[in-house]
């Protein structure tokens, strides 16, 4: 690893990374190691463009469609996210660290979706990579959706993502999707801030997913049967503004499942159960 002071200052990795989506220069034409190292180091930065379009785009890029970076490498950067960034500042209740985490996030799952296509991660790895992710799911407490002047942080969104390819590997061991869809579930059991940015649709797409891969119907109608027994319990817990969020929260979530499921055979009795839930919310 290179030192701090060897890494590139944002302005300048932002012209790098410029040069580069613009063709002028070409990835051969650069001190790879310093780049990625330097976008590693930056990629919480508040410069919206930085962030979202030159650092997680240049990923975007590198890794999903091209496949230009090493196994070793990718393995390596992984293991930094993991045990670094992923929950970097998650002590605090609302600070700009929330970028780093998200966009931590996006990284990750573009080097589960680069696995699912090449195989280079262990067993061990994967199953590691679902017991941080959901640890990291539940300990968030930062869901802000879009910060004015700072852009998209989005992290129960951008976890969905990761959380969709993590269920795609076949290294996965299909039990674990049982623990996968509670943790998601309680995801939306969120009583302090109104998810107004997607984040409903983002958490139904690794449960359809898990739906597609094997994951029991029963197991969804058992989490939507107590769901509204644990929104009576938390109205004699919470004020009224913060229950009138959670429902808001909950209804959302389960609008949105009975119009994903709706009009589809296959679905016909899990979309009974989820009409059922929404007629008691």
């Amino acid at each position: 690893m290179l030192k701090n002071e060897t890494l590139l200052k944002e302005n300048d990795l932002k012209e790098i990374l410029r040069e580069l989506n613009s063709g002028v220069r070409s990835w051969q034409q650069v001190d790879q190691t310093q780049l990625i190292q330097s976008m590693m180091l930056h990629i919480g930065s508040l410069d919206s463009e930085l962030r979202d379009n030159l650092i997680y785009g240049s990923f975007y890029e590198l890794i999903r469609e091209k496949n230009l970076l090493e196994h070793s490498l990718l393995t390596e950067l992984l293991e930094e996210c993991l045990n670094n960034l992923l929950c970097k500042g998650i002590e605090d209740r609302e600070s700009d660290l929330v970028f780093t985490r998200t966009f931590t996030s996006l990284l990750i799952a573009l080097i589960l979706y680069r696995d699912n296509e090449d195989n280079f991660l262990s067993e061990h790895k994967i199953n590691e990579c679902k017991d941080r992710l959901l640890a990291y799911l539940s300990a968030e407490s930062d869901v802000r959706g879009y910060v004015p002047v700072k852009g998209w942080a989005h992290s129960v969104a951008h976890m969905a993502d990761a959380i969709d390819e993590l269920v795609k590997n076949p290294k996965l061991n299909k039990a674990s999707y049982i623990e996968v869809v509670g943790t998601l579930f309680n995801a939306i059991l969120q009583e302090d801030y109104a998810f107004i940015h997607n984040e409903d649709e983002r958490i139904l797409v690794p449960i359809f997913t898990m739906l597609e891969y094997g994951l029991e119907e029963q197991e969804i109608t058992k989490l939507l049967q107590e769901l509204p027994a644990t929104l009576k319990v938390k109205k004699e817990q919470l004020d009224v503004q913060h229950h009138r969020i959670l429902v808001f929260n909950c209804k959302s979530f389960v609008k949105s499942f009975y119009i994903k499921t709706n009009g589809k055979p296959k679905f016909a009795t899990l979309h009974k159960s989820i009409e059922a839930c929404l007629d008691e919310l």
